[in-house]
């Protein structure tokens, strides 16, 4: 089967100082992974293939002008060395041609003109006759020599070789301030391509700086940290509590404890302090109290609680909301799932033994609100195993999902009742 004609054959239309292509394929594959990368850098393909072509034809031309000279230096090394043949052969056949004569008129068998010629041509006479033939002729070829290459060498008109000459120099010259001028143009191209790699470059090294440092920042749990401020920032705005992330700013000797709440510090001066410290890795028991006593004492806090994600990250993988030297706690929240319930927990219990503290538990009913503790932890043990259920069966999940509901309400409720009693065990001491 014959190929199938193209219907439009390219076409390179050529003007002034310019030229357009229509419908021209070019079908080189390192042309076009060349214009593809280009192209997904973000480069306009139709620069860099203007590009690639005037590239091209500058060095296909100073090519070119490479080739001429070297031609015509061939040419005339070839015009010179037939010319010197020629002279040489001339030489020879003249050279040859006197000596035929010379054997046949001064033969060794003539007699006396051989003698005379003996005498007067004998190699031993320093006037001989062959002695001054040779003489001349070395001269002769010498002068012919001389002025073949005077005449070879000069611009008269009498140089055959003249016009070829000049017109090679012409050419020469035209290709030198041609390649000079490619040449000036292409360097100030590679000094802008300099310029424009030292400003990627430098922009490159800003990227790897700014990811380096997001890097840093998730190894050490800075989404955690950012996490749990905002589900304390939504608890405290609820209580009227000004809640604050520390993380970063430097305490009374360090940096210890992520966020830290202020007790009715919206309005007005704080009854009290408590610190979070949260984290998104294990940590043994002794070093979380070390930890918190430290975050307690960089930040004038009167409670300190530690967070963490899931249930195994506890330290020494104990239990959560049981209370340590009556200042420290430990509480579960993972950000992933819907319920802040075990931080709200933890966060009216800090809360309620700062205050009863502050009040010296005058007023307050310690049976009543220790009380209202259990029943809170209590419910909210039920939470979890109802919870636990919901997630190994696959029947009844609405109704329990509605006692949980119930449940952690309920859990609300109690801390609502200690957040009352401690109100009303604080209002003597606000009012004196």
């Amino acid at each position: 089967m014959e190929a199938a004609t193209p219907l439009r054959q390219p076409r390179v239309h050529i003007f002034s100082n310019a030229f357009v292509v229509d419908g021209l394929t070019i079908d080189d594959r390192c042309a076009a992974e060349l214009l593809r990368s280009r192209s997904d850098a973000g480069e306009d393909p139709v620069r860099v293939v203007t590009e690639a072509i005037e590239i091209g034809a500058r060095v296909l031309d100073r090519e070119q002008a490479g080739a001429t000279v070297e031609l015509f230096r061939a040419d005339l090394e070839k015009s010179t060395r037939e010319a010197e043949a020629a002279l040489a052969a001339r030489v020879v056949e003249m050279s040859e041609a006197f000596a035929r004569k010379f054997d046949e008129a001064f033969a060794a068998d003539s007699g006396h003109v051989s003698r005379s010629l003996e005498r007067h041509f004998g190699e031993g006479s320093s006037e001989a006759v062959q002695h001054r033939i040779r003489q001349v002729m070395s001269e002769a070829s010498v002068k012919a020599r001389e002025e073949m290459v005077r005449q070879f060498s000069s611009d008269s008109a009498g140089n055959p070789l003249a016009g070829f000459q000049r017109m090679a120099i012409a050419t020469i010259k035209q290709g030198a301030d041609q390649q000079a001028t490619h040449l000036r143009a292409l360097n100030e191209q590679i000094s802008a391509m300099k310029v424009e790699l030292r400003s990627l470059r430098d922009e490159k090294e800003k990227l790897q700086e700014v990811a380096a440092e997001r890097e840093r920042s998730t190894a050490k749990g800075r989404p955690y940290e950012e996490a749990v401020c905002e589900a304390i920032d939504a608890i405290a705005r609820a209580q009227g509590d000004d809640c604050d992330a520390v993380g970063d700013v430097r305490g009374a000797g360090g940096r210890k404890g992520d966020v830290l709440v202020d007790i009715d510090g919206c309005g007005g001066r704080p009854r009290g302090r408590i610190v979070f410290e949260a984290k998104n890795s294990h940590r043994p028991r002794k070093q979380a109290l070390a930890e918190l006593d430290a975050a307690l004492g960089q930040r004038d806090a009167d409670y300190g609680v530690w967070v963490v994600p899931s249930q195994d990250l506890l330290p020494s993988k104990g239990h959560q909301l049981r209370e340590i030297n009556g200042d420290k706690l430990f509480v579960v929240y993972n950000p992933e799932e819907d319920s802040r319930l075990n931080l709200e927990v933890a966060y009216s219990l800090a809360r309620a033994r700062v205050l009863m503290a502050k009040a010296d538990g005058e007023g307050v009913d310690g049976g009543a609100l220790s009380s209202e503790v259990e029943r809170a932890l209590g419910a909210l043990d039920d939470v979890r195993r109802i919870k636990s259920q919901l997630t190994a069966a696959a029947k009844g999940i609405d109704e329990a999902r509605g006692i949980v509901e119930t449940m952690a309400e309920t859990v609300r409720g109690h801390l609502r009742r200690i957040d009352e009693l401690v109100a009303a065990a604080a209002s003597p001491a606000d009012s004196d």
